[in-house]
């Protein structure tokens, strides 16, 4: 028996309706926080409470927590640091040739074309979804501004492109997990289980096919059409009442006097970013790969390696070494001093404090979440009335309300891919078909969560309210999941 039932369901869903009504996403978040903490100190408001701040403390017991909150507040320096050195600039003044030289030989809309660049970097960036979603929201913020786009659309492209990249392209951490979890259930061949089952997994395929016909149709739904509107015919790239996710200081510092604008002043610590993600993947991994692929050969070991390093390590290390190596190109071509670099990181930290702030709250609610068992319970009442025709209906919908009311994809795939993989064996189901279901429904979710990372790090990425980019996301994912669901129901009935 549950050992909170319904109850178990209070803390998340108290967090994401206050937060999508009141936009108060911190007060949300604590508020949730504390109501599950209550529930379980069975209603003692001076132990529940107590206990709510030790929660928060214990948020940095996990060194990948810790990890990933420093990245999060070390982006704020790199991302001060490339517009200070005219980085920023330089890469506007080589896009605006390119649409230039595109809008006279053939007619394109500049709008279309960086939306359509946006879309691509974050899909070709596939190692990692935060590196993705950073990576989109630096490079094409200042451009989709000067265009006159909504930071809400960049926000939903990066988030968009992400996830379902790096879970439809599984050569990264991710596929690593699923073929972990795959591994557990029995499977003597969990890659080629996980690849046959990418085939079914319809969610990230839609969900990128409405990004890329949203912007080539330039058609916009609901809260999104509203937002475009707003900058078209107010020049607003905010709401009023907005509350981004990086603070202005960051999103509007000046080129240093003096200094030309160069491109590469941006491009290089960018791309050594990414790069270094795979490198610190594969570090981190190799002690493992080495003793379970002893007979192996190194390209194996590799791919191995990348699939089972750590990926909070990845990203930290590779932003740190984005920063220093900046530091000592800008030094070398004389546009910072030490002490100017010093200076403005310190204040791009303090820009990002929001964030780190957030992302505490974030992982305090997952680990709530976790001690509560409300993913359990979610799919203990689900599976009762499950029929074989409609596992993978029925899978889909219930990895969609997990991830969405634990705001983890990770834990969704943990969670049902135990569930759904015994369920179809044992109801002569397809099993392919219900562990596409569980991947596909757990990013849907996570897509839909306003308590998601991913979620969270694309506001942050692109410098929007936060809600108001859960807002403008969601009709565009409600569209791809329902059509998603129509297809598992099609087929189960077929």
């Amino acid at each position: 028996m549950h050992p909170y039932g319904f109850l178990s369901l209070l803390p998340p869903l108290i967090a994401i309706i206050l937060a999508i009504r009141t936009k108060q996403v911190f007060v949300s978040l604590l508020l949730g926080i504390w109501v599950g903490w209550l529930i379980i100190d069975d209603f003692n408001p001076l132990k529940g409470s107590l206990d709510t701040v030790q929660a928060l403390v214990d948020v940095f017991n996990d060194a990948g927590n810790t990890r990933t909150v420093m990245f999060c507040a070390l982006v704020g320096a790199l991302i001060i640091f490339i517009q200070r050195s005219g980085g920023v600039a330089g890469f506007i003044e080589h896009v605006n040739r390119l649409l230039h030289r595109l809008e006279q030989k053939q007619g394109a809309s500049n709008r279309v074309v960086v939306q359509l660049l946006a879309l691509l970097t974050g899909l070709l960036i596939f190692v990692e979804s935060s590196i993705s979603v950073l990576t989109v929201g630096a490079l094409y913020r200042p451009l989709f501004d000067k265009l006159g786009i909504s930071r809400e659309k960049l926000a939903y492209i990066a988030d968009s492109s992400s996830a379902p990249s790096s879970i439809l392209i599984p050569f990264n951490g991710w596929g690593a997990f699923i073929m972990g979890l795959l591994l557990e259930q029995g499977f003597d061949d969990p890659f080629a289980t996980m690849m046959r089952a990418m085939g079914f997994n319809f969610y990230p395929m839609l969900a990128i096919l409405v990004v890329l016909l949203s912007i080539l149709f330039a058609k916009d739904i609901g809260p999104m059409a509203r937002a475009e509107r707003r900058v078209r015919e107010q020049g607003k790239l905010l709401e009023d009442n907005a509350q981004p996710m990086v603070a202005d200081e960051l999103t509007a510092v000046a080129v240093k006097e003096g200094v030309q604008p160069k491109a590469y002043n941006m491009l290089l610590p960018i791309l050594t970013m990414v790069l270094m993600m795979p490198v610190m993947l594969a570090f981190t991994g190799w002690a493992d790969a080495v003793a379970e692929l002893p007979e192996a050969s190194w390209f194996r070991k590799l791919l191995y390696a990348i699939g089972q390093g750590s990926g909070s390590t990845a990203v930290l290390i590779a932003v740190l070494t984005s920063i220093l190596l900046s530091m000592v190109f800008y030094r070398v071509q004389g546009i910072m001093r030490m002490k100017e670099m010093v200076d403005l990181t310190v204040k791009g930290i303090s820009g990002m404090i929001p964030l780190a702030l957030l992302m505490v709250f974030a992982f305090a609610i997952g680990s709530l979440c976790k001690q509560m068992q409300t993913g359990q319970y979610v799919a203990e009442v689900a599976s009762a009335w499950i029929s074989p025709a409609m596992v993978p209906f029925i899978v889909f919908l219930v990895s969609c309300f997990i991830a969405f009311s634990t705001g983890t994809s990770w834990g969704t795939f943990a969670i049902m891919i135990a569930i759904a993989v015994p369920m179809a064996r044992e109801m002569d189901a397809n099993v392919y078909l219900a562990i596409a279901a569980a991947l596909g429904g757990g990013v849907f979710g996570d897509h839909c969560s306003p308590i998601s990372d991913t979620t969270i790090l694309s506001s942050m990425a692109s410098a929007t309210d936060h809600i108001d980019h859960v807002k403008t996301q969601l009709p565009y994912a409600l569209l791809a999941g329902v059509g998603t669901a129509l297809f598992y129901l099609v087929i189960g009935l077929v």
